[in-house]
C-alpha cells in the first residue's frame, strides 16, 4: 500500500511537470531575425571598414 501511494505521487509529479513544461514550449514567441542589430552587422575600423561582415570576412580573421 505504501509504495503505491509513492509511485502514484510520483507519477503524478512527473505529469504535472511534462504539462507544464508543453505549455511553456507553446506560448513562447519567435524572436525577429536581426533585430538589434544582430544582423548584418557594419564593420567600423579596419581594412575591411564600412563593410558588412559575413562568414567571408569573419573567418579571415581568425
Amino acid at each position: 500500500m505504501r509504495d503505491t501511494k509513492h509511485l502514484e505521487k510520483h507519477s503524478n509529479k512527473l505529469a504535472a511537470n511534462a504539462k507544464e513544461k508543453e505549455l511553456f514550449r507553446t506560448q513562447r514567441k519567435a524572436v525577429e531575425a536581426g533585430a538589434h542589430g544582430t544582423l548584418d552587422y557594419t564593420i567600423k575600423k579596419g581594412v575591411n571598414k564600412n563593410k558588412i561582415a559575413n562568414e567571408k570576412i569573419l573567418k579571415s580573421k581568425k
